[in-house]
């Protein structure tokens, strides 16, 4: 069972009107990561660079399945 916060957050992030929905969120995020990556590269952040690569590689999955029929 998700702690009450979590619940809260999750409805809100579904339901914001306007924001263009989940898959085009992790779209966003998807970009932002990979930029975020590239400026902890660029400043000898080699672990942070790396940890923000992993996420972008879940962002991504995140929308591939959201593309799909019967996805998430």
């Amino acid at each position: 069972m998700a702690a009450h916060g979590e619940k809260a957050r999750h409805d809100w992030a579904d339901s914001a009107p306007g924001d263009g929905g989940p898959g085009e969120a992790a779209l966003f995020i998807s970009e932002a990561l990979a930029d975020l990556a590239i400026l902890a590269r660029r400043h000898g952040h080699q672990t942070l660079g790396f940890l923000l690569d992993m996420a972008q590689m879940e962002a991504d999955e995140i929308a591939t399945l959201r593309r799909k029929p019967g996805g998430i």
